[in-house]
């Protein structure tokens, strides 16, 4: 059966939440994941599974809340699917490390909620929502651009609470070097 690389994103761990990342790489190569790798201790890892997303995903979950009790939610998009986050980057001059966050999103925002949130934005910060779709699997994604910082803005700091639907975030950063990542994977498999 043919392998598909997962990105699997993991909401809210830091301070006093945890995912050790040589444990969890353990964990999930001896569930039989290949390639189980792991990027920084803010819940980020990439695996290779033969397994659909919705079996990928329960497996994953259950490792993690037998072992970690972990039981917070889990964003498992695909290798091609975050290559999609990446194209459909609607500030690509302005993709700077820190300043740009791709957030995936479980659910479809109301458009009131969205309009609340970006007029919360001040200067060039913004915030655009794209609809899900074969493009970025079963999520939708928002992008925010913080050109003042994300820890200053008011923006950000209402975004979660706010969207009004379970969500994940990475900085632009994180966001290059995990396709950077699954873009190594792939190529090891060739």
């Amino acid at each position: 059966m043919a392998e598909t690389i997962f990105l699997l994103l993991f909401r809210g761990v830091g301070g006093p939440v945890q995912l050790p990342v040589a444990e969890l790489r353990t964990a999930l190569t001896k569930a039989g994941f290949k390639n189980a790798t792991t990027y920084i201790n803010s819940g980020n890892a990439l695996i290779r599974s033969a397994l659909s997303r919705e079996e990928t995903l329960a497996k994953v979950a259950e490792i993690c809340r037998k072992k970690f009790k972990y039981e917070r939610p889990i964003f498992i998009p695909t290798a091609a699917e975050w290559e999609a986050v990446i194209a459909n980057d609607p500030f690509p001059m302005k993709a700077e490390g820190k300043h740009v966050h791709a957030v995936l999103l479980a659910d479809t925002p109301k458009p009131e909620v969205v309009k609340a949130l970006q007029a919360l934005a001040v200067g060039d910060e913004a915030l655009q929502v794209l609809k899900a779709g074969k493009r970025f699997g079963p999520y939708q994604v928002c992008y925010i651009h913080t050109p003042y910082g994300f820890g200053t803005s008011k923006l950000a700091e209402k975004f979660d609470k706010g969207i009004g639907v379970v969500n994940t975030a990475r900085n632009w950063n994180t966001v290059l070097k995990m396709q950077e990542l699954a873009e190594a994977m792939q190529a090891n498999s060739e």
